[in-house]
Parts: C-alpha cells; sequence; structure tokens
C-alpha cells in the first residue's frame, strides 16, 4: 500500500503566480533554465535508479525545488525542457493551454509514487502541484472526482482535448505500476473548473451498469503488457480486452490480455463502449507469464521467494 509523504513538494502544490509581461523567453532567461536544466535530468534519473531509498527520495525533493526555481523565470512555458523529458513525461494538449509534468519515484519493488505538476500557458506563471493521494482514496476509483492535493497518480503520455457544446475537457493516458504482481494503465478527466483542475467527470458509460464513471481503468499483471491508447484513424479509444487467469509466481488470479480488443468511441462529449473493435484475434493463446521470463521484475521476485 502506497504511504503518504510529506516534504518540500508541497510547494507545487501551492498556485504561485510570478508577474510576467508579453515578451517572449528571454534569452538570459533561457539560459539559466538550461543551467539548472541538466542537473533536473539527474535528478529525475536518480529518482527511480539510485540504489539506495533515501537517495531516491532525497532526488525528489531536489527535483521538485529545482523544477519550481525553474519555472519561475517569466515565461517559461516556452523552454521545452528537451533534455528533463528523457525521465520526464511533459505532454501539451492540442490547443497548448498548459503542460502537465509527470514523473515517478521508485520506493521499493512493491510500491511506486508518482509526482507531478501543471504549468498553465498565460501571461502570469501559473503552477498546480500534484500530490499522489491514491493510497487513500476511498471506493470505486473510477468514480471518485479528486483536486491536485488528492491526486490518483500516474505518468502520463498522452493526452486527447475532447470538445463539447460546454467547452472541453481532456483525457489523459497514465501508467500506474500499483504494486509487485499488478500494474494499470488509465483515463483520467481533466477539466477546469473556474480556473482550478479538476480530476474526473462523468463521460465514460459503464456497459455493465450503463452508468457513467469519472475515469477508465485496467488492472493487469506485470507479467504481460496491455495497451491503451487513442486511434486517430478510427476516432476511438482501444485497450486489451483481458480475461483472469492465476498468475505463475504465487500471485493468484490476474489479468492478462487475451489477444482481443474493446474500446470506446465518443458521442456528443460521452464515451459509449464497443465490445469488439476488431474481429481478428490472435493466432497464440493467452500466455500466464512472459515468453524466456523477459520480466526481470518477476524473475526477482521469483528469486526472493526461494
Amino acid at each position: 500500500m502506497k504511504k503518504p509523504l510529506i516534504f518540500i513538494f508541497g510547494l507545487l502544490f501551492s498556485i504561485t503566480t510570478f508577474a510576467q509581461n508579453d515578451t517572449p523567453l528571454q534569452a538570459e532567461d533561457a539560459a539559466y533554465i538550461s543551467s539548472i536544466e541538466d542537473t533536473l535530468s539527474l535528478l529525475a534519473f536518480a529518482t527511480i535508479n539510485d540504489s539506495l531509498e533515501d537517495n531516491r527520495f532525497g532526488a525528489t525533493r531536489e527535483l521538485a525545488r529545482k523544477l519550481v526555481q525553474a519555472l519561475k523565470k517569466p515565461h517559461s512555458f516556452h523552454y521545452p525542457f528537451d533534455r528533463l523529458s528523457q525521465y520526464v513525461s511533459i505532454q501539451y494538449p492540442q490547443d497548448s493551454t498548459f503542460r502537465i509534468f509527470t514523473w515517478q519515484l521508485f520506493v521499493n519493488d512493491n510500491e511506486y509514487r508518482y509526482y507531478g505538476a501543471i504549468q498553465m500557458n498565460q501571461p502570469e506563471l501559473k503552477l498546480f502541484g500534484l500530490i499522489d493521494r491514491s493510497f487513500s482514496l476511498d471506493g470505486n476509483l473510477e468514480k471518485v472526482v479528486t483536486t491536485p492535493d488528492k491526486w490518483y497518480g500516474a505518468l502520463y503520455y498522452n493526452i486527447k482535448e475532447t470538445q463539447t457544446p460546454n467547452g472541453s475537457y481532456y483525457l489523459l493516458f497514465g501508467y500506474d505500476h500499483t504494486e509487485f504482481f499488478r500494474q494499470r494503465k488509465l483515463v483520467e478527466v481533466l477539466a477546469f473548473q473556474n480556473g482550478e483542475p479538476q480530476f474526473g467527470a462523468p463521460v465514460f458509460v459503464d456497459p455493465k451498469t450503463n452508468k457513467t464513471k469519472n475515469r477508465l481503468m485496467i488492472e493487469y499483471s506485470t507479467a504481460t503488457s496491455a495497451g491503451l491508447r487513442y486511434d486517430e484513424i478510427q476516432e476511438i479509444i482501444i485497450f486489451d480486452h483481458l480475461i483472469t487467469m492465476n498468475g505463475q509466481y504465487g500471485e493468484g488470479p490476474t489479468n492478462f490480455p487475451d489477444g482481443s480488443y474493446e474500446g470506446y468511441q465518443e458521442q456528443g462529449g460521452i464515451w459509449y463502449h464497443i465490445e469488439k473493435v476488431y474481429d481478428v484475434i490472435s493466432d497464440e493463446p493467452p500466455r500466464p507469464y512472459p515468453v524466456l521470463d523477459r520480466d526481470e521484475t518477476i524473475k526477482k521476485g521469483k528469486n526472493n521467494k526461494n
């Protein structure tokens, strides 16, 4: 189970506003941010790869502080952070009204934690820090509505804007390494209410209940992979259909792709379920574990049990 952590990252949660003018990012400010970016990249790398847990936590604290320091420069939204983006996901919606930073902290073999911030694209810099509280969210996770200080933490890898007669909202495609044997992918719904970000909105129709849910989530074994993406050509969300099987390493029933796909299609701002996207399924039967034990994490867990 994920545990709370209180530290300087709270700086990111506060909405920080700085006076700016209408000029683009100045060369001297870009050079200043660039000088910090190398340090940010090293810190981001250490949050996952350093062998000591204390060092990983320390790197995350410093990464949060240094990121705030860099973003204080006027018009920092126009700085691309190309080197940092090798380790921190930086996603922009199609309308470029904001960008969202997310990254992953490796705590231990059974726990990952996520951090992030939303930077608005406007003359006065506005920053919303995202505080992972997924460990404390109660009830059906597909039903809850959250705020930046009670965020369901994830590493976002794509954004899709959806326009409706009542305004726009954004679908955030994300990944969450939930625990040692299980992982999730999700489609989070981000909307801005009076300028404030809110996560979760009733836009997905649940095929089992015919009621709406606030986000889409799939959970599957870490011994396999499952896709969840937006298909630009078909204009639908596509994801692997999962079936429940017993895992190889004593983890009990977990979900695995069976080679077929389902999806969601948007109509009037609401996403309706498609039971079967393709009529073709895989020639191979589903495998309860990867060929040749290719998942090193699972192999390590197996060895630890001996």
